[in-house]
Parts: C-alpha cells; structure tokens; sequence
C-alpha cells in the first residue's frame, strides 16, 4: 500500500496519475487530456498530408456514421470522434490521440459486413478510450511527443531520410495486453451499438487468412515471410486464442436481442472500390510502374519490390539493401538540370556527372559522395522535377548495385497509348453467385497476373478453399 502511494505521489510530482476513463485504474500518465486533444488536431493535419483520404465522399459518410454509432457507446463518448478512409491499399488501420481514427481502404476491401467494419474501429476507439498512446508515451523518455504521435499513426517517424522509410514503414501496435484490452473495449462497444460481438473473432479470421496467403507465397519463392501487417488483434493471437475469448466473452452478456452483422448492405457500399494502387499514387504491375495523370512509367530490376507513397515511391531489392526513391518537385527552369541538381545537394561534392537525355526530356545525374555514397538524378518534365536518390545500406558499396539504380534513372518515359489502361486501377465489382458457379470460373478473367483464385477468396472470406452459395453476393476484381 505505501509503494503504491509513493508511486502516485511521483506520479503528481512529474503531472499525475490518471484515473484511466474506460478501466478505471490509475495510470501514469504526462499529459492531460486537453494536450491529448490538441495533439491529436494538430497531428491530425500532419496524417492527412501523408495519407490522403480517399475520394468517394458517400463511402466517407458511411464510415463516419458506423464509427459515431460504435463511439456514442464507449467510455469516452463526448469526444468528437472523426473516421476517416485513407486512400492506401494498405492493410491497416490506426488512431490518433483525441479520437482521429484512420482505416486504410485495403482493409476495408477484405471485410465482409457492416459489423467487421464496426470491430475495426471499435478496437481503434478502445485504443483511445484506454489512452493507449499517451500511457506509451508517458512510459518512455526514448521518443519525443511528436515523434511518438507519428510513429503510432504512420510507423514512420518524424524524420526525412529516406533510408528510414524502409525500416519503419509500420508500427506492430502497443504490445498485447494493450491490443487484447483495445479488443475487449471494442468488443463491449459492439454490443452496446447493437452488432454482434462475434465480428472481433471474425475480423481475426479474415486477417489470418491473409497471412497464411503471405506465407505461402512467399514460400513458394523461396522467401521468409515478410513481417508487419496491421497491429492488433490481427497480429497478436489467432481466432481460437484463450486471451481473446476471455476478453470477449463479457461482450456476449450484453447482447439484447438480434445483433446486427449487415452484410449486404456493407457489400454495397464497396461496390467500385480501388483495389490496389490508386490513379492519383500510380499503379504497380510486376517490374513496371504506370502513372496515368503524369504521363510517365519506369521499369524496375526482375525482384525488386515497389513501395508506393503519396509522396514519393521506392524501388528496393527483396533484402531492403539498395533502394532507390523518386519524388517530384517544381523545376527552376532558370536553372540547367547540372545546376539544379548541385542546388539541391548545397555543400556537398557531385562527381562523376554526366548528362541525360531521354528522348526529348533533359536531365542529369551524378555520385553524391560521402560515407555513404549516393546516386541521385533529376529529370525536367513540364514545370516538374523528378528527383532519384539510390543507396545501399550496411557496408555494401554503391557500385555494387549502381548500374542497376541508372537503368531505373533511364527507364522513365511518357506512357504510349496502348499503356494508358495500364494506368488505370482495379476495382472490385459485386455480382451474385448463380447455382454451381465456382471461384474458380469467377477468377478466369482476374486482372491479377497470378493467384487471381486465391485472392477473390481472400476477399470474400472464403480462403482457401470455400465455394459461395447460390445468390450470395460476392466481390469480383475488374
């Protein structure tokens, strides 16, 4: 009793311990929920920069009205909470301090009813009833405020080498008795707003799927499964996990009557969905990359994997060793690519520099020296300058990967029209199963180069080997 005392007069002594709103305990915590809420708005802005919401403000709409109906029932209902779709293929989902929640539209493809939807955000609404990211940051001395809030919404910090990027592309959520409370929370949430509970285990399901899908294709590779995914109950324990039936069963004691699951009515909200890349990022098709609405495309080495961003988009080889980065910015016309080029690097020494023509397009590209030596190039195209920067990491040296970073550089172009539909994205369609029809017939006309059966599967809930009923409604990929 005295340890605890003296804990929480520590606790006054640095800001105080908190009566934690949605458990009841008290937690150590360095931040009021007035500093929650303004860090969470001016975060909020930041996020938004680097994720754009999604373009279809009807889906917006519905996302927000499901996300309210959850958080009118939580323990921290007089926040003003704000959903929003972010235009990712992603499979993620995150929240900010305050009630800024974010579901990428990768996810949302692969739900399957209105209370699938409903358990993504009322586990990000338990996350911020707990206060998980503030009790994070009060327990750490090793990140900064603002570096903290970036690294729990994007799992990038607030730094701009682009060497951290690949590193750091996704946070692996709070650590599992936050994510199985967050469960629990949401859960609750679920009940009181009239969906059945059982969607939390459902969602698991669904992502499980897919990361047994991941693991074997990258067996089949001859790869290690790549690590990540959204944080979560997702990404901590299984369906049948004994924690997470715990934590949900007290959920099931406040279920009032019919729960609602509405699959249906969800299904036709995401009818037209983007599945993939989006027109405004870009679209990846295998080893080549196509931009419909800046005329241009770039090949890359057989292997290499792309990360699409809005605001820039990396090329790397599997082991994440090389990569090379290409962001567009204003040209200075007033300024020779050369000149452009020695502008940007400021002080530092370019050698081994040599022109660059692409047909019509002038450009110009050099060594950036250093300790760890780089390749970058600018290419002039209308009233825009496409920037490359490629490296190496640990002790390799550029020259081991060089040539392969210039036959990138050269590969850029302007899209010929026979490559216009290539720019253009997928999109999920929803048709009705008709009696004996199977996965099978409805992936022969896949727009996906391979494992087009398996990911309609994935899709629908039916992996690996689930046939749909007749009439059922399904999502198809065109």
């Amino acid at each position: 009793m005295m340890r605890a005392l003296m804990l929480c007069l520590f606790c006054a002594w640095l800001t105080g311990c908190a009566v934690n709103p949605a458990t009841g305990r008290t937690d150590f915590v360095m931040m009021s929920e007035r500093q929650e809420l303004d860090l969470g708005a001016r975060y909020n802005q930041e996020i938004l920069k680097q994720n754009p919401p999604y373009a279809d403000a009807k889906l917006q709409a519905y996302i927000q009205r499901v996300g309210e109906r959850v958080a009118r029932n939580s323990h921290r209902n007089q926040l003003s909470y704000v959903f929003t779709l972010v235009d990712s293929p992603d499979v993620n989902a995150f929240a900010l301090p305050g009630g800024y929640i974010y579901i990428h539209r990768g996810l949302l493809a692969y739900l399957n009813s209105e209370a699938e939807l409903a358990a993504v955000l009322g586990h990000e609404i338990g996350h911020v009833t707990a206060r998980h990211s503030v009790r994070q940051q009060s327990q750490s001395t090793a990140w900064g405020l603002l570096g903290q809030a970036a690294a729990i919404g994007t799992g990038v910090g607030a730094v701009g080498d682009l060497t951290s990027v690949m590193g750091n592309a996704f946070v692996r959520g709070y650590g599992r008795d936050m994510e199985l409370e967050a469960d629990g929370l949401g859960a609750q949430y679920l009940a009181r707003s009239g969906y059945d509970p059982q969607a939390m285990i459902e969602v698991v399901k669904v992502l499980k799927s897919q990361e047994d899908f991941a693991r074997e294709q990258a067996a089949r590779r001859g790869e290690a499964p790549a690590q990540g995914g959204y944080h979560g109950l997702f990404d901590t324990h299984p369906d049948n996990d004994r924690r997470l039936q715990e934590v949900i069963g007290p959920a099931r004691a406040l279920v009032g009557g019919n729960q609602e699951v509405g699959r249906d009515a969800f299904l036709q909200q995401l009818d037209g969905l983007v599945f993939g890349d989006s027109a405004a990022s870009g679209i990846r098709r295998g080893r080549h990359f196509y931009h419909g609405e800046l005329d241009f495309t770039l090949t890359y080495p057989q292997g290499w994997q792309l990360v699409n961003r809005a605001d820039v988009l990396i090329g790397h080889t599997p082991d994440e060793q090389a990569f090379i980065a290409m962001t567009l910015e204003p040209a200075d016309k007033a300024l020779a690519p050369a000149e452009y080029l020695r502008k940007r690097v400021g002080n530092q020494r370019l050698v081994a520099g040599e022109e660059l023509r692409l047909g019509t397009l002038r450009g110009y590209t050099a060594i950036l020296q250093g300790q760890a030596a780089r390749r970058v190039a600018v290419i002039y195209r209308g009233d825009g300058a496409y920037l490359f920067v490629a490296a190496v990491k640990g002790r390799a040296s550029l020259e081991s990967e060089d040539e392969r970073f210039l036959e990138v550089i050269r590969s850029y172009r302007p899209l010929k029209a026979t490559e216009r539909k290539l720019a253009e994205p997928v999109r999920l369609h929803l048709v009705r199963a008709k009696a004996g029809q199977g996965m099978a017939s409805l992936a022969r006309n896949s727009p996906l180069p391979s494992d087009g059966e398996a990911q309609l599967r994935l899709l629908n809930g039916l992996y690996p080997a689930g046939e749909p009923r007749a009439g059922q409604w399904l999502k198809t990929l065109r």
